[in-house]
């Protein structure tokens, strides 16, 4: 008996499948028939929940994905993965496209699933583009490339000292700061005038 089988990816381990597995299920799918990638960019080639789900499809299952972009951002990938979906005589399900069936194994299911793919891969480009234009633009001006701004001040890293000079553990100090111990030992260096020694 043809099978439906899901696959959710989000790109961190912050972010929450949530929404993909609620959709999934309202279509259909066994929660024993989910298959999720915590934390793997699209970009990549390699997921490796998406390999499993793929191994459990045969000939008449169906995958079911919520987005096109949860597959993956590069048309060369989406193509080897209906060729793929083609030989096992399978089908892709695609929700936020009115819930219809794209055949992978037909010409056109072929060719809409190309052109499906395309805008996929466009807007990673132009995402990419517009990060490195940012990137230009900062060092252009030279600013800091961080990925966030400073936030602890020089007085943040005095008061911290104190404590740790009255007997407060370092871990819970840099912990309550919000900054790693190593960031902390440079940036007190810093403050002490110290070149080459930990100042605690």
């Amino acid at each position: 008996m043809a099978k439906l089988i899901g696959y959710a990816r989000v790109s961190t381990r912050q972010q929450s499948t949530d929404r993909q597995l609620a959709d999934l299920l309202a279509a259909g799918v066994r929660r024993d028939d989910l298959y999720i990638d915590h934390g793997v960019s699209g970009a990549k080639a390699s997921r490796p929940q998406l390999a499993r789900a793929l191994d459990a499809l045969i000939e008449g299952d169906t995958l079911i994905i919520t987005t096109l972009d949860r597959l993956g951002r590069s048309t060369q990938n989406m193509l080897s993965f209906a060729d793929e979906l083609r030989a096992k005589g399978a089908g892709l399900r695609v929700l936020n496209l009115g819930g219809g069936d794209v055949d992978t194994s037909t010409p056109m299911g072929s060719m809409l699933f190309t052109v499906m793919s395309a805008p996929a891969q466009m807007e990673h480009e132009i995402k990419r583009e517009r990060i490195n234009d940012s990137i230009n633009k900062r060092r252009e001006a030279g600013k800091d490339l961080g990925d966030r701004p400073r936030r602890i001040t020089d007085s943040q890293i005095r008061n911290a000292l104190r404590l740790v000079d009255d007997g407060e553990p370092v871990a819970q100090v840099v912990r309550d700061l919000g900054m790693s111990r190593a960031s902390f030992y440079r940036r007190s260096r810093t403050l002490k005038g110290l070149a080459g020694q930990d100042p605690l």
